[in-house]
């Protein structure tokens, strides 16, 4: 039977619907900055996820050692909190474009040592332990500064959009990069892949000369610990920011289980599907962001970050249960996918509510929740499968993860009747928000 002429679909009803689903492009149309720290961030990624497998693998083979690999993650945490909280004032108190600049220009340094120590006839150890401390407290300086500038220049009714776009950029490097760095060390060698990440960073370097000028305030406070402070008393005020920190860190202490996803390849007598273990929550995320043009017409974000990280918690809780891998396989992508929910609904709340002049220090204060859950996740992780079994400790953590989410949803109202729409302090940002740089 035909449709009623009423209910005739139409080509335009059709472009609306597909509008609907896939990413909202408006900050790549409306913002010639935003262009270019978009594709300067897919360029350098690339490059960043050869050295991230590169690095491992050269100090495994100078030492045969699975500690002295593991104690990368050790070397890498205390400079990137550390140097993430002063990057943030930094970031309040300095041109941030070339704060960037500078950042990304030592990094292309510390890529060039890479390189060089990998051409000698005999590679020395200490520098790979020296440049990976030094290229995560660049990463602690730089990233608040890209963060803080991205709601200057994308219009204020456009930043959870950007951040969808964000993510589709590091999530498909994030897939791509570790497969391609993979073929790129077998075949091409350690310095090829050392020199290809330094000429990745030259590139994003030049892309980064592009960017308008980012002043900080007539009034921005100088670097200090007070200033961090300052940013840090805000945070505590703001409850509804308050609980963006805690639902995160909450959810990654309990279900972050990758540390022991070799060992539930085992259990589940799939060690061919590690790497898909490893993958699928990227998929998922992926799969949220290809198909994220409804949530710029969400405005209650806080609970929509609940809910990502319940759905996260569960996924992690029914993989525990189940025996089959492709089962699990799917549950970790609907992880991901709940994952992402919660951290685009994050951003905007943080994008849409942080005056300009602590912005900064509010990125430092986030790097600082980012950092730190996913390492305590793995270390409680390892630390329940040595008690429990491996697979207890993957369904434990993702039922603790839902409780205690749901825990905080009671304790922190502000954060669940946030309301965009409404909310004093989005329009106060709303309305100081000056005219980002047009295409």
């Amino acid at each position: 039977m035909g449709h009623p002429p009423g209910d005739s679909v139409t080509p335009t009803d059709d472009r609306a619907r597909k509008r609907a689903l896939l990413p909202d492009l408006a900050p790549w149309r409306s913002s010639r900055d935003f262009r270019l720290m978009w594709t300067a961030g897919m360029v350098t990624a690339f490059g960043s996820f050869l050295t991230m497998v590169a690095l491992p693998l050269q100090i495994k083979e100078l030492t045969s050692s699975a500690f002295a690999v593991g104690a990368i993650g050790a070397v890498e945490l205390v400079p990137l909190v550390v140097f993430g909280l002063y990057g943030g004032a930094l970031a309040d108190a300095l041109d941030r474009r070339k704060l960037i600049l500078l950042t990304e220009a030592g990094l292309g340094v510390l890529a060039a040592v890479l390189l060089v120590n990998s051409l000698l006839p005999d590679p020395m150890l200490w520098p790979l332990y020296a440049v990976a401390g030094l290229t995560s407290a660049l990463v602690g300086l730089q990233r608040p500064a890209i963060d803080a500038v991205t709601a200057r220049i994308v219009p204020h009714d456009q930043l959870t959009a950007a951040a969808a776009l964000n993510s589709i950029r590091w999530q498909l490097s994030a897939i791509a990069g570790p497969s391609l760095a993979g073929v790129v060390v077998a075949y091409a060698g350690l310095p090829f892949a050392y020199g290809l990440d330094l000429l990745t960073f030259a590139v994003s370097l030049l892309l980064a000369f592009g960017l308008s000028p980012a002043p900080p305030a007539h009034d921005a406070e100088k670097p200090s610990l007070r200033a961090i402070g300052e940013g840090a008393r805000y945070a505590w005020r703001r409850k509804e920011l308050l609980g963006t920190y805690a639902v995160d860190m909450t959810a990654m202490f309990f279900a972050f289980p990758n540390a022991i996803f070799p060992f539930l390849a085992d259990d589940l007598d799939a060690p061919w599907a590690l790497g898909l273990m490893y993958a699928a929550g990227s998929v998922g995320s992926v799969v949220i962001s290809l198909t994220s043009g409804w949530t710029s017409r969400i405005h209650r974000h806080g609970r929509m970050v609940v809910l990502g990280a319940a759905v996260w918690g569960l996924a992690m809780a029914v993989a525990g249960w189940l025996g089959n891998i492709w089962l699990v396989l799917l549950c970790l992508a609907v992880a991901g996918g709940g994952d992402m929910v919660s951290g685009l609904f994050r951003a905007t709340l943080w994008n849409q509510t942080i005056p300009d002049r602590l912005r900064g220090r509010l990125a430092g204060i986030e790097l600082l929740s980012y950092a730190t859950g996913p390492q305590l996740g793995q270390v409680r992780a390892g630390t329940v499968a040595g008690l429990t079994g491996v697979r207890a400790a993957v369904w434990s953590g993702g039922a603790a993860c839902v409780v205690s989410v749901g825990l905080l949803a009671l304790t922190l109202p502000r954060l669940m009747t946030y309301d965009a729409r409404t909310d004093e302090h989005a329009r106060q940002v709303r309305e100081a928000a000056p005219a980002p740089a047009r295409a």
